[in-house]
């Protein structure tokens, strides 16, 4: 994994939607288990949204806290 698309999900807003503004990594789960259900959007967006759902189903969050504190 590259170790800029953890610091990404940190750091990138959603940029539309219910959650617009809020950081990916703050996105609620059951948003995201929603969004996985219809399809994520394609590129970048899309991949990050995979990747913070993958996080967060499998109970990986504590990987993002040194991340969130820089």
């Amino acid at each position: 994994m590259d170790p800029d698309i953890l610091k990404k999900v940190v750091t990138t807003p959603m940029p539309y939607g219910k959650y617009k503004g809020t950081l990916i990594c703050n996105i609620p789960v059951h948003y995201l288990e929603w969004l996985h259900s219809q399809g994520f959007p394609k590129g970048s967006l899309g991949m990050l949204l995979h990747t913070i759902y993958e996080i967060k189903i499998n109970g990986l969050d504590y990987l993002l806290a040194p991340l969130k504190r820089k």
